[in-house]
């Protein structure tokens, strides 16, 4: 059964104006300037909006207008991605969110992770939620933009979204999610750029797994070789969000293997 909300009239007003003015995004300012009203009354207006669930607090002063499935006039468009800009300057959609945009997973996650040099809370927007991943300047790279309708925002290359992912396999659904990934972009990846981007993340741990799931995928031989050649100093963990208990190691990479490689391939049964 679909709950109807009702508005009142100085919620439709601030609602209609910001359609007519075509806000996505609003101040404080703006709204008590709609409404013509005090700002006690208003604070009161963006209250009960908020309450509804037809406004997200974005940080001090600034909101969010939340899209309706049934709009007040036309559409505002729900893709979080478009409305990211509007709250952050230094930023780059990544990690699951951008395998799944490059067509890496078919998997739709709840949160997308969004990578920034400076720190952000989380919030929520449109059911979904929004969670900033700080990173430091020197791994803030490579990154596009891209275009839903007439609007912008960026996100991560098909390369940059690997070397990424083989860092924080925990913002990308694992390392199995992972691996996944790796294999549906075989043909579109640049490979010399992806193992680029991975060496200029600062983390050998990351190499050693791409050449041990290239190994296990059965592809890139030439990237392999070039990667068994390095001279690995100690051992790095296989998956960092897995359980450290060795299950076997890989002298050629320089790895703890602490997950059987038949769950790293398990979508393949699927």
């Amino acid at each position: 059964m679909t709950r109807t909300i009702s508005l009142g009239p100085n919620e439709t007003r601030l609602l209609f104006g910001l359609e007519k003015e075509g806000k996505a995004v609003f101040s404080f300012d703006e709204a008590t300037r709609i409404l013509g009203l005090s700002s006690d009354a208003s604070k009161k207006v963006i209250y009960r909006l908020r309450r509804k669930g037809r406004i997200t607090a974005a940080q001090k002063g600034k909101y969010i207008l939340t899209p309706a499935r049934a709009g007040i006039e036309g559409d505002w468009s729900e893709s979080p991605f478009l409305i990211i800009p509007h709250i952050i300057e230094e930023y780059y959609v990544g990690f699951w969110a951008a395998m799944n945009h490059w067509g890496m997973t078919e998997q739709l996650p709840n949160t997308i992770h969004i990578a920034t040099t400076k720190r952000k809370r989380h919030m929520k927007y449109s059911g979904q939620i929004l969670r900033f991943v700080t990173v430091s300047r020197k791994r803030f790279f490579g990154f596009t933009k891209e275009r839903i309708h007439s609007e912008e925002f960026n996100i991560s290359t098909r390369e940059k979204t690997i070397a990424d992912a083989l860092v924080f396999p925990q913002y990308c659904g694992g390392l199995t999610e992972v691996t996944k990934a790796i294999w549906n972009s075989r043909k579109e990846l640049d490979w010399n750029e992806a193992v680029t981007c991975t060496r200029k993340m600062g983390v050998d741990a990351a190499l050693r797994r791409l050449g041990y799931i290239l190994s296990l995928l059965r592809i890139r031989p030439e990237t392999v070789r070039t990667l068994t050649a390095r001279r690995w100093r100690g051992f790095r963990l296989l998956d960092p969000t897995a359980p450290k208990k060795a299950l076997h190691y890989s002298k050629s990479f320089g790895l703890v293997l602490n997950v059987p490689d038949r769950r790293l391939t398990s979508w393949r049964e699927t």
